[in-house]
């Protein structure tokens, strides 16, 4: 086993998913995550208590969001570069823990969605755009709500920008075993593919009125 103070400070999605114990997890657009259903409140909420307790061994301070239909357990990025290295204890604990009380991971639920605002490259909107919405800066080119509790947003020029045009669009970051899948649904459903060069990176999509939508699965599988 590793030392602890001898584990680099970040990882990436990749070395975590070749952890052990953390075939429950995925990483979206906002870091690691894990969904573990339940059939009650009450029932969910067992699962606190073994969370608190991997927290302050490893470290480790996720977010936690408790629903009937059960538990979602995310470890933000705190840094663009990689997750921390101790998340691959946390998550190995948290997942004991949950199979231990028969909460039963579902992967295929994680997910994350932010908002894309493109804007011409000579104009900086994310200061207009974090007083509205109450968010703060994170890094060079995103913002977040301050307890993360909303859709991340980004910031980038357009390709080929227009002056006093902005256009903005969905960013949804599934676990990479489900894009495929959920590309497919949004076709199904009236979408229309755009793009698709960067796959299974990200697909480009748009609804039947033309609002556009990235379905992406990155996050996951960066090295």
């Amino acid at each position: 086993m590793t030392d602890p103070a001898e584990e680099p400070e970040l990882i990436s999605a990749a070395a975590f998913h070749r952890a052990q114990g953390v075939a429950d997890w995925r990483v979206v657009g906002t870091g690691a995550q894990a969904v573990f259903v339940a059939t009650s409140f009450a029932d969910a909420a067992r699962l606190l208590a073994p969370i608190i307790v991997a927290s302050e061994k490893t470290g480790i301070q996720p977010d936690i969001d408790v629903r009937p239909e059960g538990v979602v357990v995310g470890v933000p990025f705190r840094d663009g570069e990689g997750l921390p290295a101790a998340v691959t204890r946390f998550a190995a604990a948290v997942s004991v823990a949950a199979a231990e009380l028969h909460l039963r991971a579902d992967p295929s639920r994680a997910q994350s969605v932010g908002i894309y605002v493109a804007q011409h490259s000579q104009a900086d909107t994310r200061p207009f755009f974090t007083a509205a919405l109450g968010y703060e800066v994170l890094g060079d080119t995103d913002a977040v709500h301050p307890l993360r509790s909303g859709p991340q947003l980004a910031f980038n020029p357009l390709t080929g920008d227009v002056p006093s045009r902005g256009r903005t669009h969905f960013d949804v970051f599934v676990p990479a075993d489900q894009a495929q899948a959920r590309v497919d649904a949004a076709l199904a459903a009236g979408g229309r593919l755009v793009d698709d060069s960067h796959a299974p990176a990200w697909w480009t999509l748009a609804s039947p009125d033309n609002h556009g939508v990235d379905i992406a699965s990155w996050t996951d599988t960066y090295e």
